[in-house]
């Protein structure tokens, strides 16, 4: 009698559960869904909101608009070298700072974590961040979008849990078979860090790629703008031109839906690469994030 009310009580949380994580997916997809429906639709069944899931009046000009401003892919490809090369970067930097806060025999090793984990509560303030880039003559060039956020603390403590699990026995044989500190982490660590590393990538990439302010701040030459800046001053430049009901050019005929258009291809590169580091996604946070 016992199993079968537990039984009975289970059923019925699955069935509660099921209905709870049904109405969350419905409410996060719904927005992206809206947004392709925009971005496929009329700018005449938008303003008046006859687009909800499906796209009215099926039409392609915004995507030619967009796709044939030559600073659209100028942008796109500034926004691709500077997530690579950040992400390559912030990898480095973690995955070695990780390492060593990982042993416990080292000297200053409380200390060193306090400094990161001391970044996480207090910051230098936005105008002494940019009077520091700026000395250092960073402003208008790539350093400036990538270097400020190297290293990410909650990405650098997962990957120091991470290392802590792994058996100390594997890096002692290592070791007496003659390999140094880096050929310990090259060879034998890296190869078992996988899961984690693919899932901190993925942190990397979708942050690098998402950033537009820090872009906005450093960066004057529209030249030099990420894809993510252009998206910013083409949506503030449809909305001010609807606001002060002005024409210009091709671009203000599809204000309703150019944010729509901008923001999906904007998204499509992180939506093709998630699929094949998401099996890691799960695994990496949880063997980072719990100590076992």
């Amino acid at each position: 009698m016992v199993t079968m009310a537990r039984s009975r009580g289970y059923r019925v949380f699955q069935g509660i559960n099921a209905v709870i994580l049904t109405g969350v997916v419905i409410v996060t997809l719904y927005p992206f869904v809206n947004i392709i429906a925009r971005s496929f639709s009329e700018e005449r069944y938008i303003v008046t909101g006859q687009v909800n899931l499906l796209p009215r009046g099926f039409s392609l000009r915004t995507y030619e608009v967009v796709t044939a401003d030559p600073m659209f892919w100028t942008n796109y490809r500034n926004t691709v070298v500077y997530t690579v090369v950040a992400t390559a970067i912030a990898m480095v930097l973690t995955t070695c700072y990780a390492y060593v806060l990982s042993k416990k025999h080292l000297k200053g090793r409380t200390f060193l974590i306090w400094v990161a984990v001391f970044t996480m509560i207090f910051s230098g303030g936005l105008i002494p961040n940019y009077v520091l880039v700026n000395s250092l003559g960073m402003t208008n060039t790539i350093w400036a979008v990538v270097l400020p956020n190297a290293i990410s603390v909650f990405n650098l403590l997962v990957m120091k849990t991470f290392f802590e699990n792994l058996p100390q026995e594997l890096e002692e044989a290592a070791a007496i078979d003659g390999l140094s500190t880096y050929g310990i982490l090259w060879r034998v660590v890296l190869p078992l860090s996988k899961a984690v590393i693919a899932t901190m990538l993925l942190f990397y990439a979708v942050s690098f790629w998402n950033s537009w302010f820090t872009a906005f701040l450093y960066l004057n030459e529209q030249e030099l703008f990420p894809v993510t800046v252009y998206l910013r001053n083409i949506i503030a430049g449809a909305t001010g031109a609807e606001n002060a009901g002005a024409v210009i050019g091709e671009a203000s005929q599809v204000a309703s839906n150019i944010q729509s258009v901008t923001i999906l291809l904007t998204v499509l590169p992180i939506l093709a690469v998630y699929p094949f580091v998401q099996r890691y996604f799960v695994s990496g946070v949880m063997l980072g994030a719990v100590k076992g």
